[in-house]
């Protein structure tokens, strides 16, 4: 059975699923799961950057409310393949994000920015 979590947008993600959280592309992890590498029974679920997952920079969460209390204005929820490319185009301009956490971000994010190959063809006029 695939375990769902209800963000406090309305949407529902699964642990395949890629949604925006505070600014930056999450999924969701459930303990005792085949993706967990943490078997922490003591939260619900955790949030982990969809780059910098598995590891220090997952948040874990008790229960839902407490994502509800953290869910800021930069979240968003899961994002079509057109706003996932604008979020792309947003973060390559910003000085906190390296390109090589971007390229892998695009290979993952389901868009048709497939990073170095797509900053390629800007950078040439293609």
């Amino acid at each position: 059975m695939t375990r769902t979590l209800e963000l406090p947008n309305g949407d529902t993600v699964t642990s395949d699923d890629v949604f925006l959280y505070n600014g930056y592309p999450y999924r969701v992890v459930f303990p005792g799961g085949d993706e967990s590498a943490n078997e922490d029974a003591e939260y619900e679920f955790w949030l982990s950057p969809l780059h910098w997952g598995g590891g220090e920079m997952d948040i874990p969460f008790r229960e839902r409310e407490a994502l509800v209390e953290q869910w800021g204005p930069e979240s968003r929820g899961t994002l079509t393949e057109s706003e996932w490319e604008g979020w792309l185009r947003e973060a390559r301009a910003d000085d906190r994000f390296g390109d090589g956490e971007l390229d892998a971000l695009a290979r993952e994010l389901p868009t048709s920015d497939s990073g170095l190959v797509t900053r390629l063809r800007r950078t040439l006029g293609f």
